[in-house]
This record gives structure tokens, sequence and C-alpha cells, in this order.
């Protein structure tokens, strides 16, 4: 008989060392330089937000007794215990929102209750709220929600009706007997629930988890990689990250895990799962919602990041993430990895990590994406929509055999000046094309932009959202031409930080080139070849003070290894114990796919083959780019014709939508009955 698992997590804890007075130092450290980036609310903030959930909860239950009053007609004498709760997850559950943050809540409502009362007469009542403002339901989502703000705090409301007659105060949501007969749109809406409590309670230090992931979430902010509905990873992605840290370190101090998360998450060997609990396929409720495993389901072998959630039933969180978005965040991850060593080394201060992103002077092309309308109303839902389809876009430029690398901005940006309009907002995608060395190259990105402009209308129109004056433009630009678009103060930011980032290069490639030739001489064949056979490599990154082994750690004795090796096995040891085979289920990003999932709302995301013929035998098909007539330029020439002319696929053959029939097709706004403005022509000569 196995004993019984004293530990949170599918593996042993790493370290069981407790933190030294110099982590508890850089911890204080690190809270103060949060501080000034809004990360903490005050008292009177907090009391604000308990007020506004207080009133929201006394909504929903008078609601809830006017249904079983006005449809069911029970008898009054019953309708008090019938209850009905709103509930908060994500951030604000985690404890870790920031100020002005939104507060995702859930309304569970008894079974006489059904979604369509919720989505009609509970709309209106929130309607007829005077502190209820910006009031807007999204009920053809893919989770349905109410979007609201009341009385200045933004509220996002799902709904979960459950299948018990009375629903009591103290309900456990992580109790799985509570999806027996429940349909897919509820058991989507209490996952958010279920997903958080559960993350609280597999973590072994809630206090340090907390600091921990407040950093990390503001780290990723200010780099622009927290956005899961533009390929990035979101708030539940990152706590799920940070957690997994937790269960391998629980006694250490938030600077400590820190500087761990990013040792093990640059290092970590993706399409590697991260899973903070085993997989569950089976339960004693006989429930068979499916559960994500790339053994058993093909589509999720195409996964480039998966972290799987951990409550029943687990799907993967990130399945928006791209061969770019991956790759930036990979490379921020170093960069975050460098700055903390630095900072433990006492060579750099923790307001070096939370410095902005210099998106506006990393790239020198840029494409504009613009969304627009007449109307406020109309504007919310627009910009909203607009931002969900932004991924399409950027999986339209990927397959582009000419781009290497597209990266969006996820932060838009308001109007810049009074001509541009009241209700308008940009989203920037910088654009790093493929070197050709000493040829001319000739990039049309037209059917690439007008195919996605034409999906996103043409999809607006069938949810019935498209109306008079909601527009999409998309151009290209220079990075010298951002001043038409990008406010000075964030142009200014951006080029402080590319500053900062250029100089701490510069001094690290000294130093990497110094370390290189010491660790050359100083380690034999012997530990050469054991590191480069590891899966993770963490040789260069670990600090002086050693963990203890896990040898040590199942023993109980508190001794510690100097051995770097030994770390490095144990870290390796992690990602190989997962229950998910790489090898086998698994596919590597960059081999070559039989077979994908159809749909203009796929996850599955496409490498580009750097192999003329193993792109033909693709099911993606890519041709030899049409060259242009060459002009004259330096670096880079637009060619933007302004009249009308039918767009030509010049380079890809796009597979067809099972879910919206042609809807990649540039000719399906012939069909539209609202105008749909056509984009120019954005031709591209590199030199």
């Amino acid at each position: 008989m196995e004993p019984t698992k004293s530990y949170p997590g599918i593996t042993s804890p790493i370290s069981l060392e407790g933190p030294k007075p110099l982590d508890l130092k850089l911890s204080e450290k690190m809270e103060e330089a949060m501080r000034p980036h809004g990360v903490f609310e005050s008292e009177a903030e907090m009391s604000h937000r308990m007020e506004v959930l207080h009133k929201i909860n006394t909504l929903v239950r008078e609601w809830i007794k006017d249904v079983s009053r006005q449809k069911n007609n029970y008898p009054e004498d019953k309708i008090d215990a019938f209850g009905g709760k709103v509930c908060t997850f994500g951030s604000y559950r985690l404890g870790v929102h920031t100020k002005g943050a939104d507060i995702d809540t859930l309304c569970v409502a008894p079974r006489h209750v059904d979604r369509s009362d919720f989505f009609s007469s509970f709309f209106e009542i929130l309607k007829n709220t005077p502190e209820v403002k910006d009031l807007r339901a999204v009920e053809e989502a893919f989770v349905p929600v109410i979007k609201m703000t009341f009385d200045g705090i933004e509220l996002d409301m799902l709904f979960a009706r459950l299948a018990l007659p009375q629903i009591p105060e103290d309900i456990d949501l992580r109790d799985e007997s509570l999806l027996k007969n429940l349909n897919e749109k509820c058991v989507r809406s209490l996952n958010g629930c279920r997903v958080t409590d559960e993350i609280l309670h597999l973590v072994p230090n809630q206090h340090s988890f907390r600091m921990t992931l407040r950093a990390i979430k503001l780290w990723a902010k200010k780099k622009g990689i927290y956005s899961n509905a533009l390929g990035f990873l979101g708030g539940v992605s990152w706590a799920m990250l940070v957690a997994r840290v937790c269960q391998l370190y629980p006694n250490a101090a938030p600077a400590t895990l820190l500087h761990k998360f990013f040792m093990i998450i640059h290092k970590w060997n993706w399409p590697q799962p991260v899973l903070l609990k085993p997989l569950v396929h089976e339960n004693k409720y006989n429930l068979s919602f499916p559960v994500w495993d790339p053994r058993v389901n093909t589509s999720d072998r195409f996964h480039l990041m998966p972290i799987i959630t951990p409550a029943y039933p687990q799907q993967n969180s990130t399945f928006n993430v791209t061969l770019s978005t991956r790759s930036i965040m990979t490379e921020e991850l170093k960069d975050g990895l460098e700055i903390v060593s630095k900072i433990f080394e006492g060579k750099e201060e923790w307001a070096a990590l939370f410095e902005p992103s210099n998106f506006f002077q990393k790239y020198k092309h840029y494409i504009v994406l613009t969304a627009s309308a007449e109307e406020e109303k109309d504007y919310l839902e627009w910009h909203g929509y607009v931002e969900s389809k932004i991924r399409l876009l950027v999986g339209n430029l990927e397959r582009n055999p000419c781009i290497k690398l597209a990266h969006v901005h996820p932060s838009p940006l308001g109007p810049l000046n009074e001509s541009d309009g009241e209700h308008l907002c940009r989203w920037f995608i910088g654009l790093t094309f493929v070197k050709i060395e000493n040829q001319n190259q000739n990039v049309d990105l037209t059917f690439d932009i007008q195919s996605f402009t034409n999906t996103v209308h043409k999809h607006a129109y069938h949810i019935n959202l498209m109306k008079d004056g909601m527009k999409v433009e998309i151009k290209h630009v220079k990075r010298r031409q951002l001043d038409l678009y990008v406010p000075q103060k964030v142009l200014l930011q951006s080029k402080k930080a590319a500053a900062a980032q250029e100089h701490r290069s510069s001094i690290g490639n000294a130093a990497k080139s110094e370390a290189s030739q010491t660790l050359h001489h100083s380690r034999s064949d012997t530990e050469l070849v054991r590191s480069n056979s590891m899966s993770v490599d963490l040789s260069e990154e670990i600090s002086q003070d050693a963990e203890s082994s896990r040898d040590s750690v199942k023993s109980g004795s508190g001794s510690s290894s100097t051995s770097k090796e030994a770390i490095n096995g144990d870290i390796r040891k992690v990602i190989s114990d997962s229950p998910v085979p790489t090898d086998s289920a698994m596919q590597s990003p960059n081999s070559k796919r039989e077979a994908s999932p159809t749909g203009s709302e796929s996850p599955v995301k496409r490498s580009r083959s750097q192999d003329d013929q193993a792109a033909i035998e693709s099911p993606m098909h890519v041709d030899e780019i049409t060259p242009l007539k060459e002009e004259e330029g330096s670096e880079a020439e637009v060619k933007e014709e302004s009249e009308e002319k039918p767009i030509v696929n010049q380079h890809v053959k796009r597979l067809p939508s099972a879910d919206v029939p042609d809807l990649m097709s540039p000719q399906t706004n012939q069909n539209l009955p609202v105008q749909v403005i056509p984009n120019k022509n954005i031709r591209l000569k590199l030199k």
C-alpha cells in the first residue's frame, strides 16, 4: 500500500528550506517597489468593493424571489428558502486585484430559474438600477456574460443554474456532484469559481503565493504579455504557473519564489503541460465531460503552451497561444531572469523589473488596427468584439512565409486628437520579416488583412452585432510614423525602456563572455555530457544558495546540497514526472502536422516551415510570392493603392471553415447588407 502523499502537486517539492534574512529583506523591497504602480488598494477602496458585492447579491436574491412568484407560482412561505448567491472568482477571489480592476462574479441560482430569465428579467432590473452604467449583455459568447459598471466598479457576471431546489449560503462549488445534470454553458460558467478555489487549495502558503503573483501580474502587464484573448497568458494562467512554483518551494519567501519562477518557467520544456494535480478522467458521479489529454483528443496535440486547470473537467487555459506569442513570452522570461538574478547579486533594483515595454521602439514596421463607432453604446460592444478577433489577424500574418514574428500590443490606445473622433481605439502589431541575404523582398499583406476585415464584418452580421457606423481600418506604418497615432509620452517611455535594456544587454554580454570562459575550464567532460542530456538545464541560472535535493526532502532532512547537477535533475524530474507524455502524444510545434481542426475560431496554430517542399505538403499550401514591380526605397517602401481592385490570393490557400462557410473568402463582403470599407493594398519592398 502506497503511503499517503503529504504535498500538493504531482511531484514532491524541490526544497523545504525556509527564507533567509536576505530573502525577507528583498521581499520587503519588492513590495515597496510595487506600491507606486497601484498594485494595492486602500481600506476605503476595499470597503467600497464589499459594499458593491453586497448590493448585487441583494439584487440577485430579490430577483430569484420575483421569478419564483411570477413563473412558478410558489407559495410565499417557501420563497425565502430558495436562496441564490453571487460568488467571485478571478483576481479578486485570489486576493491579487489592483486598483480599478474589475470583479468577476457568478450568479448561482436554483433549478427553477433559467438562463433566459437571467438575460431578460434580471437584465431589466439592472437597466433600471441607478448605480448601473455601461450595461451590455453578450449572450452568444462561449461563456455568456453580462457586463456593467456598478457604482464605479466594473463587473462581469456569469450565470449558472444548479440542479438543486435550494442554494445554501455555505455551498462549496468545488464539489463535483454539483456538475450532475448540468449543460455545458453552466459547467463553463462554474469553471471560473471552481478553478480559483482549487488553486487556493493547492498552494502551500497563500500569503507568499499572492505577493509573488502580484509581482508577476505587474511585470506581465508592463511587458505587454498579459492577455488571454490576444494569445498571451491571462490572469488564471499566470496564477497556475506561480502556484506550481509555490508547490516546488513551499517555504520560500516571495522574492525567492519570483526568482525560481523565472528560472523554471523560462526553461520549461514546452509543450510539456504544467499541472497542479493529476488529470482525472473518471469520477464516482459518472460525469462524461471532455478532459484535456493529447493521448485521447487529437486537437489537444496542437497546443503550444498547455497550462491545465486543476478543477474537473480539466482544460487548457492557453489554447490561444501562437508561435509568435510564445516566442515573445519566452524572450521576456529570459530578460526577467537576468534582471532578478542581478537584483539578488545587488547589481539592480526591483524598479528595473517593472519598467514599461520598449514595444514602440522594438520594430521597424507596424500594423495599426483601428476600431470605431458613432455611438458610445455601439462602441463598447464593437471594441470587445474586435479585440476578441485580433488573434485571427495575427494568425493570418504568422502564416505569411515572409513574416517571422507578429507581436500585438495588448493595450489599445484611444484617439490622439479631436479629429480622430471620440469612440475610437487602436491596436498595434509589430512585424519582423524573414531576412534573405543579398535579395530584395516583395511582401504583399493585402489578402491577409482584407480577409480579416471581411471575417470580422460578416461574423458580426451573423450574430446581429453589426450596426451603421461600425468600422475596422488597418494601415501599415513605419516606426518614424508612430507619432501620428501614439502619444509622445508613450513613445518617450518606450525609448527610455529600449535604452535601459540595451545598456543591460551590453553589460550582460560582457559578463556572460567572461563567465562562459570560466565555466568551460572548471567543468569536467562528465558534467557537460550530463547537463546537455537534461531536458531542463539550469546550470547558469542556479543561485549560490543551494536547495535541498529530492532525496533529502523524502527523508525529511533539512541538509542542503551544493550540487547543481542534483538540482537540475530535480527540476528535470518535475517536468518528466508529468502523467502526460510528450514524445508520443504531443507534437513539436516545429514539426509537420497531419491534420488540424477546422473553423474560424480554431485554437490550432500552425507553424511556418522554412522548407518549401514541406510547406507544400502541409495542410496549409504556401505558394511562391508573386514579385512586385521594383520601387525606389531605402529600407522599406509602402505602396498603398487607393483604387479598388479585385484581391487575389498570391501566397496562401486556406482551409475552408466548417463553422462559418466561406468566412475567409475575400469576396464575402459582396453579400453583406452593411457597407464594408475595403482596406488599401499593403505592399512592402524590403531592401
